[in-house]
């Protein structure tokens, strides 16, 4: 899931200083998950902001509305009424959100009240790892279905570096080496004989740095 943290809400309001009728755009999505942005959280958010502003003697019209899904156009469209009379938007989806809100509805400000951080799972409740990179081109199959290019702080295809030492890698000894977990994964599946095959360089051209990227499914498309 992609996993996002609050904004600060001092940095929320002085976005929102200039606009009195504002509306608080959740999603049902990864960010429900990641309890951030979820209806709870939309409710929570929008009373701080009414209570920060009737702190400074200031009027506050703020409602409320969580999306299905900010990713999809179909679900961007049910904000057709409710974002009529509003001047500002603040979307607690991930940051692709407010972007498509932005360009669906070109006549109103929109804001991020999260920052995006990055695509993983739960460790356990309240904590939250980064898995993915979303490289495009996944090569998992050759390191027992564990990701080296995200969890190796050097992103080594042919690992270990020199830095890892008791299983813990040399940048904190909180962060396990993938490369410790690779090897005990493939030496409990009897599949050792992986280590010792030399992966080939990763191929970049399907990574971010092209430029932003499209997938097009044409048995998907009308």
């Amino acid at each position: 899931m992609v996993v996002a943290e609050p904004k600060p809400l001092n940095e929320i309001l002085a976005m929102l200083q200039p606009y009195k009728k504002i509306l608080v755009a959740g999603c049902k999505g990864c960010v429900t998950v990641c309890t951030t942005g979820g209806k709870k959280e939309v409710e929570i958010l929008a009373a701080e902001i009414r209570i920060a502003r009737k702190k400074e003697g200031q009027e506050a019209d703020v409602q409320e509305i969580t999306l299905e899904r900010q990713c999809d156009p179909e679900y961007i469209d049910q904000l057709e009424g409710p974002i009529k009379d509003r001047d500002a938007v603040l979307s607690i989806a991930c940051t692709v959100g407010p972007q498509y809100i932005a360009g669906r509805y070109m006549d109103k400000m929109i804001f991020p009240g999260l920052n995006t951080v990055f695509i993983g799972g739960s460790l356990e409740h309240g904590v939250f790892a980064e898995f993915c990179q979303a490289c495009g081109s996944c090569v998992i199959h050759n390191f027992g279905s564990l990701c080296p290019i995200t969890r190796c702080a050097k992103s080594l295809s042919n690992g270990p570096c020199g830095g890892s030492s008791k299983g813990k890698c040399e940048i904190s000894k909180d962060v396990d080496c993938v490369w410790q977990l690779i090897y005990d994964r493939l030496k409990g599946l009897g599949r050792l004989d992986q280590m010792t095959q030399v992966v080939p360089c990763k191929e970049w051209t399907t990574s971010r740095d092209g430029g932003p990227r499209k997938m097009i499914r044409e048995d998907l498309r009308l």
